[in-house]
């Protein structure tokens, strides 16, 4: 066996896995941030300078919200609202009003 010979990590993701996962590592690189700003506050610049440890809490205290947004805003590679509903009436009469069908006359 060749030692240059590319192990595979699985089956190949879609490009929507790989937009999921993008906001994931992005969502907890924000969330670490968060946490290393909020302990070294309190834990180090403290000592040095009260209004710059406070400064940073403040900042830390924005990133979460920041974050969730983040890792749960919709692209326009997601075609949630396309999905049917399971209601046929209901389906037929949304088609109708995104113009995907003609109406009867």
């Amino acid at each position: 066996m060749s030692p240059c010979r590319r192990l595979s990590a699985g089956p190949a993701r879609s490009y929507a896995e790989g937009v999921y996962a993008r906001r994931r590592h992005v969502y907890f690189w924000m969330m670490g941030a968060c946490l290393v700003l909020f302990v070294g506050a309190w834990a180090v610049v403290r000592l040095f300078s009260m209004p710059v440890a406070v400064g940073m809490c403040v900042v830390a205290m924005v990133i979460p919200p920041v974050a969730a947004m983040v890792a749960n805003r919709r692209g326009p590679e997601d075609r949630w609202w396309d999905d049917p509903s399971g209601d046929p009436k209901s389906d037929e009469w949304w088609d109708e009003l995104d113009g995907k069908k003609r109406r009867d006359q």
